[in-house]
């Protein structure tokens, strides 16, 4: 009998990359997701293929989330709103974002799931005083979305203390790729650049483009996911970035040669609040045995050739 894997969120954008893998390897896969921004004729197609179920309800329902867990070994929690909708609805956000973690981890703790892994985010860090940003450096998420995400962490190591739950958090740097939606957060930036591009239009930077991210390919950030299910060891927080910040001059660049686009970027001189941002990979490495293996260059490459983003 194969294992099932219960994946909250699954029919967004990270779960449609990972569901593939998870099939590959042999699990079937129960997809428990509102449906809100799923992509339904995705999750329909893989439906048709077998061994993937879809479970159209909301995390916020614990009786829901207990019911339709049972039977699962393996749980990946995704399911979350954006960091926009958080500053927007804090009630909302921390309804789903906190309570449902909480029904979540308190039913696989109930029911006795082998691994947990929870998506979680590099933004608990807020800004930080140092690069490369270590999972032991201070915490200081400043939205509801950091502050609910850096509280699940917390809620995993009491289900962890109470119940000997098994789990792994993986903070994920700036993801970008296929199939994501242009009013992501941290593609904004480049969904901006890609249009403006597109038509022939220069690329517009506030300052000097020195501020930066650490910018992580879905794919790799899908690998990250089923290598952390599996992992040996466990109950910790995981970096999951490439290690390099890239500023967003260099993203303008990378992104205006890949189009083979005649423009130069232009640079609004204005005062910025420089932020960097660039992952410390020791423990994903040590701990799960995850290396990227997609550049942003090639990434982003990719990106703008297939003009799916934008």
């Amino acid at each position: 009998m194969s294992e099932t894997v219960f994946f909250t969120g699954g029919a967004g954008f990270i779960g449609m990359h990972v569901v593939p893998m998870l099939l590959e390897k042999g699990y079937k896969v129960r997809i428990y997701d509102n449906m809100f921004r799923g992509d339904r004729d995705r999750v329909a197609e893989l439906v048709a293929g077998g061994n993937v179920e879809l479970i159209d309800h909301d995390v916020r329902y614990g009786g829901a989330v207990l019911a339709a867990m049972k039977g699962c070994t393996k749980v990946i929690h995704a399911a979350a709103l954006s960091i926009n909708k958080s500053q927007a609805d804090p009630d909302e956000s921390m309804d789903v974002n906190l309570i449902g973690s909480q029904n979540v981890f308190s039913a696989a703790a109930e029911l006795g799931i082998d691994r947990v892994v929870f998506c979680s985010t590099a933004s608990v860090y807020g800004d930080p005083e140092k690069l490369p940003m270590h999972e032991d450096d201070r915490l200081n998420p400043l939205t509801p979305y950091c502050i609910s995400k850096r509280a699940s962490e917390d809620l995993l190591d009491f289900y962890h203390r109470r119940a000997g739950l098994s789990w792994i958090a993986l903070r994920f740097f700036n993801v970008y790729g296929p199939g994501q939606k242009t009013e992501a957060y941290y593609t904004s930036v480049i969904n901006h650049f890609v249009k403006r591009i597109h038509n022939g239009e220069p690329p517009v930077i506030d300052g000097r483009g020195e501020q930066s991210m650490d910018f992580i390919h879905v794919h790799d950030i899908a690998r990250a996911i089923v290598l952390a299910l599996e992992s040996e060891k466990d109950n910790v927080p995981i970096n999951v970035g490439t290690g390099i910040d890239t500023s967003i001059a260099d993203l303008a660049k990378i992104l205006i040669e890949a189009s083979g686009a005649d423009v130069e970027p232009i640079f609004n001189p204005r005062d910025v609040l420089v932020s960097r941002r660039a992952a410390d990979i020791t423990r994903a490495r040590e701990v799960i045995g995850f290396e990227p293996t997609i550049s942003v260059r090639d990434g982003m490459t990719d990106l703008i050739k297939t003009a799916e983003i934008g």
